[in-house]
Formats: structure tokens, C-alpha cells, sequence
């Protein structure tokens, strides 16, 4: 009996300690989350405000913003934004299964080393991979390296349209899976402003577009990344707390049977008390 209690205590102390770590995981995740989510404000102002000088650039070449005609369909790509750690539930293959058929078809580029463990696990082999940043402020350097690899792609004529898949918060939604075109962009969906006029610039128009279009592009995997950072960080939270939950139910029984084993003790030791002192009284 007292061995039985002794194993009791100790998993008890194992899942004390297993709760503490969850416990950690799970601030660890809110605080990244937090992070993404106010990074994210600046990312928009940034795309806002590319867009607005796109806007005023096509002024100076509007023929940029018809599309031309009799074009062949491009070679198709995909930039997946996966999960980098695990303990995030289906957060991987929620994307996976987003883009179906499409990764059979397209060029693909993955970020998230466990995303790249469950792509390889149904088969799929991406043509480039790229672990996420642990933090938050590691995203725009991860945006520029996904760009100079496409980029080097689509000058090698490998792609002509890419669009990123990633996993989006939406209050009161939960996670949705957004699907966005990156390249190439449709000018026509930049209004211009025909009151502010054409800018003063010292490029020559294509070039500026073709600035304003990198940068553009740039800011839309930022974003990308940052929505894909903050959703598997809140997968992520959801996870430990379903485990907390069951940490507490699983140290709530074993009290229960630790209450038990210890009433069992104390009435085994008060019945060999009371037999002992029974036996010892003359006959």
C-alpha cells in the first residue's frame, strides 16, 4: 500500500512539472502572438501607403494598368505559410488542404519546418523551404529571402503568377485560410488619384513601378508572414490550454485516489491496532 501511494505521489509531481511547462508554452505563445498582431498595424501602413504612390506612379504610364491581351496562362506558384513548431493542432495541414490539386500543378515554396515534416509525410516536395523566425521582429528579413528567391524564378522564367496561402485571425471567426495574388499584380485595382496629378520623380516610369511593385510585394509577404506568426501562436495557445485542462483533470484524480490510498492506510492500520490489542487481552 505504501508503494502504491508512493507511485501516486510521484506522478503527481511529474504532472505538476509537465503543467508548469505547459503553462510556459502557453504565455511564451500569447506574447508572440501579441507581438505579430502589433507589428501588423505598421505593415498595413506601409502596403497603404506603397499603394498610394502606385497609384499616383500610373499616372505617368497608364498603358501599365491595361492588361495585355492574348497572353498565354503563366506558370503557377505557391508560397505556403506552415506551422515552425509543432503543439499547434491541425494548424499545417488546415493549409495544405487549402490549396488541394494546386500542389500537384504549381511550384511550391513552404515556410515552417513542421510544415515541410507533414508536406513530405503526404508526398509533396516543395521546390524551396525556409524555417519561420522564432520572433516576430525575424519576419521582414524571412520576407526578403522568400522575395529573392522568387524573384531569381521569375527571372529564370520558372513562374509568372504566385499567390500566398496563409492562415488569417478574424475576431469571432476563429483561423480562415487566405489565399492572395502576389504576382503579378493587378494595376487596374489601384485607383488613381486624378486630382493629386502625376508625381515629380527622376526615374523613368516602368522603373518606378517596377520599384514600387517590389516593395509593394515585399510588404504583402510581411503581412502574410506576420497573420501566419500570430494564427499558429494562437493555435498554438489553444493547444496548451486544452492540455492545462487536462493536467487539472488528471491531478484531480490522482488526488482522489491519493485520498483514498491514504484512507485505506489509516483504516488497515487502525483494524491491525485493534486486532492487535484484541489478541493481546486474556481469554
Amino acid at each position: 500500500m505504501t508503494e502504491r501511494l508512493a507511485d501516486i505521489t510521484a506522478r503527481m509531481g511529474g504532472m505538476q512539472q509537465l503543467g508548469a511547462v505547459v503553462n510556459a508554452m502557453r504565455g511564451i505563445a500569447a506574447a508572440r502572438a501579441a507581438q505579430a498582431r502589433l507589428q501588423l498595424s505598421a505593415v498595413d501602413r506601409y502596403a497603404a501607403i506603397i499603394a498610394a504612390a502606385i497609384a499616383r506612379a500610373l499616372a505617368l504610364a497608364p498603358a501599365a494598368a491595361t492588361p495585355a491581351a492574348g497572353r498565354t496562362l503563366p506558370k503557377a506558384a505557391l508560397v505556403l505559410f506552415c506551422a515552425e513548431q509543432g503543439f499547434a493542432g491541425a494548424f499545417s495541414q488546415r493549409v495544405l488542404d487549402a490549396v488541394g490539386n494546386d500542389l500537384a500543378t504549381g511550384t511550391l515554396f513552404l515556410v515552417g519546418s513542421r510544415g515541410a515534416v507533414i508536406a513530405a509525410e503526404r508526398g509533396v516536395r516543395p521546390g524551396w523551404t525556409i524555417a519561420m523566425p522564432a520572433h516576430a521582429p525575424g519576419l521582414p528579413k524571412l520576407a526578403d529571402r522568400i522575395a529573392t528567391a522568387l524573384y531569381a524564378h521569375i527571372a529564370a522564367g520558372g513562374i509568372g503568377r504566385l499567390d500566398a496561402v496563409f492562415s488569417h485571425i478574424r475576431p469571432g471567426q476563429g483561423v480562415k485560410i487566405e489565399r492572395r495574388r502576389l504576382f503579378p499584380l493587378d494595376l487596374a485595382a489601384f485607383p488613381q488619384d486624378v486630382a493629386a496629378g502625376a508625381p515629380m520623380v527622376n526615374l523613368p516610369p516602368a522603373a518606378l513601378l517596377d520599384e514600387l511593385t517590389a516593395d509593394y510585394v515585399h510588404a504583402l509577404l510581411c503581412n502574410a508572414a506576420l497573420h501566419s506568426f500570430a494564427a499558429e501562436s494562437e493555435a498554438r495557445m489553444e493547444a496548451m490550454a486544452a492540455a492545462h485542462t487536462q493536467v487539472k483533470r488528471q491531478l484531480s484524480r490522482l488526488r482522489a485516489m491519493q485520498r483514498q490510498v491514504r484512507q485505506e492506510e489509516i483504516t488497515a492500520e487502525i483494524i491491525e491496532l485493534a486486532a492487535g490489542e484484541a489478541a493481546s487481552q486474556p481469554g
